[in-house]
């Protein structure tokens, strides 16, 4: 049995799920039910700077946007979840971004 991964205002969770095409990150405070912010490769400004939507450029860009997004909201430490994925590839990218950025795990 896994443990929940649970957000709180002060912590909230990166939660990141990836497609075979895309990747999408969003901050979610969980003990209110909302999502603070979220950031993915649809977004238009992530669009015009990445070639491919699927690869780990991509995903580092996201992990930066969603870094800079929550930093801006006052945001310096999260819970990460990566919903049972493995900790590699594009998940791992992103969250190297995200760390790179300043937000603390």
């Amino acid at each position: 049995m896994k443990k929940k991964i649970r957000g709180t205002i002060n912590r909230p969770r990166l939660c990141v799920f990836r497609s075979n095409k895309h990747i999408y990150a969003q901050i979610i405070d969980d003990t209110n039910k909302k999502i603070i912010t979220s950031s993915s490769t649809l977004e238009k400004i992530i669009r015009e700077k990445i070639k491919t939507p699927y690869n780990c450029n991509a995903a580092r860009s996201i992990g930066k946007n969603i870094a800079q997004k929550s930093k801006a909201l006052g945001i310096k430490e999260i819970v990460f979840d990566r919903q049972n994925k493995i900790y590699h590839g594009r998940i791992q990218a992103l969250a190297e971004a995200v760390r790179k950025e300043g937000i603390k795990f």
